[in-house]
């Protein structure tokens, strides 16, 4: 274990807790620990946004797969800049006031308030597919972690892991929402400046520059056009990149609720552009690492998503090293930080005050809010724990089932007045269930590899309008039965 790069780490992780402390207000409900009581500046709701969104995945899976295929996975960062920029302007607004209309702090509780859903099935369901995808995810940061501790910290997998499951409880218990906000500012700056500066003096120890680039890039027969042709199948993979990303914005929980709690939502168009520009500044750099890699390891690697890990390892002393990696750490943190709390707002607000008891007071359910934090990340650490798979592959499984689930269900439940609680309930089902088995059933349904976000985002939509449809009668003349009564 190498002293030097451990003291950066801990110096990182007080910082975190010192934060934590400063930005600590005093909770007495439930909705002061979920959405901080709506009460966050635009620039913090847009850095915080979108360091939720960007996780290990920028600085460990994207350049693995710039740095193994090239310049076309650049529509990996198309899809995710449109798939953004559509959600800050399709939704991030309408949200807002929309979950303050109907007295929500949850995706669940708002859509069965929307619906009218007398049933509790639908929040059900939308809790329990949130639980589950949005588990994996924190499961897909921690073993990004664990790597890092392997590779750079040399600390054990189960030990790394193990700690920053603590600093992460921490911080999260102490503050909550508006704890998590602060911290996330704090590492989208850190993070963003990390990401371009690595890959700038990697680029500069180059002997011919992009030169080195392109000859390197020759040599191991990578494409370095953004079209490598134009046949069809070129076409299809471009769409499919695109779209398998892009489109999960719309049902990402831990960062729609960020839009929550904005304190006036005329200021969500402030929050836009600057969280853009963050956004297309560090899917840029994050892209320039796997670009300059390919020059830079001319022997390739063994472990392609360690091309950030090792190209720091090789220009930077220990010290500086440590507290550079820190940022792939903050990135994993800033997104699971928020998740383990969407979690535990679900599981106290869907779950426990909706299934077993209803006049809870704000108090109980700020501790069960605090138990459900703990509970989800020792959950989330157990899974981690059986590293079965690749980052890429972890973090777009339940991208895709988070998108399928709720994507759909969010534009209806915006921009429709001709949807019900039955279409709802079909949309959350069939999404998220062909979000999950299409891995395993692609191959019987088409030689072509589709990706989970197309058909399950499609048949969730289509099971939306059509149940709809179907049931439209019947649900209003329950609802006019209701208001009889």
């Amino acid at each position: 274990m190498h002293t030097q790069y451990l003291i950066p780490f801990a110096v990182y992780c007080l910082i975190l807790i010192i934060i934590g402390i400063v930005s600590h207000r005093k909770q007495t409900t439930s909705a002061d620990f979920i959405v901080g009581n709506r009460s966050l500046n635009f620039w913090i709701t847009a850095l915080s946004a979108h360091a939720s969104d960007m996780s290990s995945w920028l600085f460990m899976a994207f350049p693995a797969t710039v740095f193994i295929a090239g310049v076309p996975q650049l529509w990996i960062a198309f899809g995710l800049l449109l798939g953004m920029f559509l959600t800050w302007q399709l939704v991030a607004k309408k949200l807002r006031t929309s979950t303050e209309k109907y007295d929500s702090y949850t995706l669940p509780t708002f859509f069965e308030n929307r619906f009218k859903d007398k049933t509790n099935i639908l929040r059900l369901i939308t809790a329990i597919m949130a639980l589950f995808f949005l588990t994996c995810y924190v499961s897909a940061g921690l073993i990004a972690m664990g790597r890092v501790f392997e590779s750079m910290f040399q600390i054990d997998f189960t030990v790394g892991l193990t700690v920053s499951t603590l600093v992460i409880l921490v911080y999260t218990l102490i503050g909550g929402f508006i704890t998590i906000a602060w911290t996330d500012l704090f590492q989208a700056i850190f993070l963003l400046c990390m990401v371009i500066f690595v890959p700038t003096v990697a680029f500069f120890h180059l002997e011919n520059g992009f030169g080195s680039i392109v000859t390197a890039a020759e040599a191991k027969g990578i494409s370095l056009s953004l079209i490598p042709d134009f046949s069809f199948a070129s076409i299809v993979a471009i769409i499919f990149l695109s779209l398998e990303w892009g489109l999960g914005y719309f049902g990402q929980p831990h960062i729609v609720t960020k839009f929550m709690g904005i304190n006036n939502a005329e200021n969500m168009n402030k929050s836009k552009y600057l969280g853009m520009t963050w956004q297309f500044l560090a899917l840029t750099a994050a892209a320039f690492v796997g670009l300059v890699g390919i020059a830079f390891f001319e022997e390739g690697l063994h472990k392609p998503e360690q091309v950030f890990v090792e190209m720091v390892k090789v220009l930077f002393h220990p010290l500086a090293a440590g507290f550079i990696l820190c940022s792939v750490i903050a990135a994993s943190v800033s997104t699971m930080d928020t998740q383990i709390l969407v979690n535990a707002s679900m599981i106290s607000e869907d779950l426990y005050k909706k299934m077993f008891r209803r006049h809870a007071s704000p108090k109980e359910l700020l501790v069960i809010s605090r138990l459900g934090v703990v509970f989800v990340a020792l959950l989330s650490l157990y899974f981690a724990l059986n590293r079965n798979t690749t980052i890429q592959e972890a973090v777009l499984y339940a991208w895709s089932g988070l998108g399928c689930s709720f994507g759909p269900l969010m534009l209806m439940s915006l921009y429709t007045k001709k949807t019900n609680n039955y279409g709802a309930i079909s949309g959350v089902l069939v999404g998220g269930i062909v979000a999950g088995v299409w891995g395993s059933v692609n191959s019987y349904v088409t030689s072509f590899v589709i990706p989970p976000m197309i058909p399950g985002f499609a048949l969730s939509l289509l099971s939306i309008y059509v149940v709809s449809r179907l049931t439209w009668s019947k649900t209003s003349n329950l609802y006019r039965r209701s208001l009889i009564l």
